[in-house]
């Protein structure tokens, strides 16, 4: 099955030409590795690699003729030091610190691109909303784009102290199950699957450790907790970072499992998308998660009755919130029996999938997602294709 992009083509004038990157990000990763081979595919130069730990320490200049992409500081320890003061990146505490320096770091650059009259590929206001849960949660929810219900959605919401504020949202009617996210994690780091069936039983399912001097550490095992106590200790210890509270949807399966899609939106566009399937709460793939099956999933929503085209559309209207961003990530819950589709998050750096290629019909049939974005970039597709900027800046005000 195929569709056509919804995007609009770039109007009829002079060919773009040839772009040079340069690429904030860790020199050696997995992330640059693949951004650079597919830089090479393209016939382009090889991007300028600026490394993270030299940009946080020293800043970064940029050359007018260069097409600037922000990527993950993620997966180095050097990096993870300057930005959350922690000697070990298993660390779950210190997001909050890591936010104010990140954030700090994204405007230096956009700055230093600006002023040279180099093109930016991710505007850095949209990337403090996108690394913000209860903003990006509120942006989405104001623009109607179907999200979990949520206490702490918007700007406005009222802070998470502690347990005791979650305990009281698990009160309120229709929220006996909710996810509980540090407001500026990723990759379900220090999230708490919560549940609560109204006569004092407790179950939390989370990837956390918490150790005998009360230190949080992630791990690869998703462990379940039954003790009050312990749930409240971790949410506690989480809580100066700041948290994030929604319902936790019933999602639909495949094969038993637990199932969610990870969309990649390039340019406006639905580009490529990829199942997840987990026998717990969180579908990550470092987590256990496994890839399912893309083609039984969209005859699941055809035989329900429901339109794969439109969820993909959600998809594309959760991603037109950040029209300075080139690229998003976007995380789709399938709702039991497939006939319904939410969006739990939008990830800035939600693009490591490998070995993925597009969708049938779009432009990045037959590209994995960084060919995708090489593509865009070569073809004149530079951010600010859809609304204002000022609507994602107020968000973050």
């Amino acid at each position: 099955m195929s569709r056509s992009p919804s995007n609009p083509r770039p109007r009829n004038g002079p060919v773009p030409p040839a772009p040079r990157f340069a690429l904030v990000g860790n020199p050696g990763n997995r992330r640059t590795a693949l951004f650079t081979a597919a830089v090479a595919a393209a016939g382009l130069p090889a991007p300028r690699v600026l490394p993270w730990t030299e940009v946080l320490t020293r800043g970064a200049s940029f050359a007018p003729d260069e097409t600037v992409r922000i990527d993950s500081p993620g997966e180095d320890p050097a990096v993870e030091r300057l930005l959350r003061g922690v000697t070990d990146p298993t660390r779950v505490e210190g997001t909050a610190r890591w936010y104010a320096r990140f954030t700090a770091a994204v405007r230096q650059v956009a700055d230093a691109a600006r002023s040279a009259g180099a093109t930016l590929l991710d505007d850095p206001e949209e990337l403090a909303v996108l690394f913000d849960k209860r903003l990006c949660h509120g942006v989405l929810r104001e623009a109607g784009v179907p999200v979990p219900p949520s206490p702490t959605s918007g700007p406005g919401a009222a802070p998470v102290t502690g347990w005791a504020d979650v305990r009281a949202v698990l009160h309120e009617p229709g929220m006996r199950r909710i996810f509980v996210k540090p407001a500026h994690a990723s990759s379900a780091s220090g999230v708490l699957a919560v549940e609560w069936d109204g006569r004092g039983r407790w179950r939390a399912a989370t990837s956390v450790e918490r150790t005998a001097d009360g230190r949080l550490f992630n791990s690869l095992r998703v462990r379940r907790y039954t003790d009050e106590r312990e749930i409240a200790a971790v949410v506690d210890a989480l809580a100066p970072d700041g948290l994030h509270v929604e319902r936790w949807l019933p999602k639909a399966s495949q094969d038993g499992r637990t199932a969610d899609l990870r969309v990649v939106v390039v340019a406006g566009e639905a580009a490529h998308a990829l199942v997840r399937t987990s026998r717990s709460p969180m579908t990550n793939l470092h987590l256990g998660g496994a890839r399912g099956d893309l083609e039984r999933v969209r005859a699941a929503v055809k035989a329900a009755g429901a339109s794969w085209t439109e969820a993909l559309e959600i998809c594309e209207r959760a991603a037109a919130r950040f029209p300075g961003t080139l690229c998003v990530g976007v995380d789709l819950l399938p709702a039991v029996g497939w006939r319904r589709f939410a969006v739990g998050e939008v990830n800035a750096f939600g693009d490591l999938l490998p070995r993925l290629t597009g969708l049938p019909g779009s432009r990045a049939e037959g590209r994995d997602t960084y060919a995708a974005q090489v593509a865009a970039v070569v073809r004149g597709a530079v951010p600010g294709w859809a609304v204002r900027r000022e609507e994602v800046r107020h968000a973050a005000a």
